[in-house]
């Protein structure tokens, strides 16, 4: 029998990042929790987890743009991808009504997600780092005039109230996970390649780029920019494409890419997300 897998994920038991845990390892694997993103890409760096997990962008308030800074930091690679959907609730402890709380909490791009609905409470909103911890936090202190956004299963395990559900601004709310590890994944026919790069600043660098995979007819599925943070106005490319970086012609692309780009990192190829999950 093989081992069973130990993958770090930010947040407490019952966050987002734990059920994209179960739903891509399964239930035997190991999620082992960590306060920070930087803590999940730590862990797998000196080999306490074979894996990570950690959010990449979502549906509504789009990319997670620390994790995109830790890719730099870190040669970590991409070796998988998973697509939840978010349900996110208002959940307080017992005997909580809807008309005394005073206070939510929770992880900023989960307040972001329900700011329509947080907005007809009329009650301070506190950011923390985790939707699952601030339900635990409620719970620990016993605060009656407090709520927090987090998962179905994150009131389950604490034994909470849930006041609302469905609380995002859409009902398609979709958070897309990396699986991060040491190696990329093996060519499985059906795959992306993520890619960070930056170009000169001079006209037509971008459209030159791009060019090398428009014209071996490789499509595109994400472009995004972000400062570069060491001289302003001056950005690197987060550039997600169809195909392995070992098929010939994403070879040829990306080979082409470095003759015309100042930088070039390859996150790495994995299987696209075969179905979007529920939270579990």
């Amino acid at each position: 029998m093989s081992p069973k897998k130990e993958i770090a994920y930010q947040g407490e038991p019952g966050a987002y990042s734990e059920s994209a845990v179960y739903k891509f390892f399964g239930d035997t694997a190991i999620a082992v929790p960590c306060k920070g993103f930087s803590d999940v890409f730590k862990k797998v760096e000196i080999g306490e987890t074979e894996y990570g997990v950690v959010p990449i962008e979502n549906s509504i308030e789009g990319s997670v743009n620390q994790v995109y800074d830790l890719f730099l930091m870190y040669d970590h690679k991409v070796c998988g991808e998973i697509v939840l959907k978010i349900d996110h609730c208002l959940i307080a402890n017992k005997g909580t009504k809807l008309d005394d709380i005073k206070v939510i909490y929770s992880h900023p791009q989960a307040l972001a997600q329900c700011r329509n609905f947080l907005e007809t409470l009329n009650c301070e909103i506190i950011s923390t780092y985790d939707t699952a911890g601030s339900v635990k936090m409620i719970k620990e202190k016993r605060m009656m005039n407090a709520g927090a956004v987090a998962s179905e299963k994150a009131a389950k395990i604490y034994g909470m109230e849930i006041l609302s559900k469905n609380i995002s601004d859409t009902p398609n709310n979709l958070t897309r996970f990396f699986v991060l590890s040491k190696n990329d994944a093996a060519a499985s026919g059906n795959d992306k390649t993520s890619i960070i790069f930056s170009t000169k600043h001079i006209p037509g660098a971008l459209y030159q780029a791009l060019g090398e995979f428009a014209k071996r007819g490789i499509n595109l599925t994400k472009i995004e920019s972000r400062p570069t943070k060491r001289q302003p106005w001056e950005y690197n490319f987060y550039l997600d494409f169809e195909g392995h970086r070992t098929e010939k012609r994403c070879t040829e692309a990306l080979e082409g890419l470095r003759n015309k780009a100042v930088f070039v990192k390859v996150l790495g190829s994995y299987p696209k997300a075969s179905e979007i999950s529920n939270t579990i």
